[in-house]
């Protein structure tokens, strides 16, 4: 995976994720919008010719998608306690 910021304005915050799918960016964006974000989108441009894009404005829209994603590494600690929980039943 490879991060490239294309946009960064002060409430606003324009990232290209090369090399992940729909799915880590929808959750980033579900995740982005309990993290304090006004807006959260994501967009694919073309499915084999553009990588994905992450868009979020929130007051500080950094900080708001470094939050997202440490709520995505929380939910999956917590999800393998429960499974391993799960296993032992």
């Amino acid at each position: 995976m490879a991060i490239k910021v294309l946009e960064k304005k002060k409430d606003k915050l324009r990232v290209e994720v090369d090399g992940e799918t729909h799915t880590l960016l929808n959750l980033l964006r579900e995740k982005a919008w309990k993290a304090g974000a006004r807006q959260s989108a994501y967009i694919v441009k073309h499915p084999y010719l553009s990588q994905p894009e992450i868009i979020v404005r929130a007051k500080n829209p950094g900080r708001v998608l470094n939050d997202a994603a440490q709520l995505i590494i929380d939910d999956t600690k917590d999800f393998g306690k429960e499974f391993r929980r799960a296993l032992k039943r």
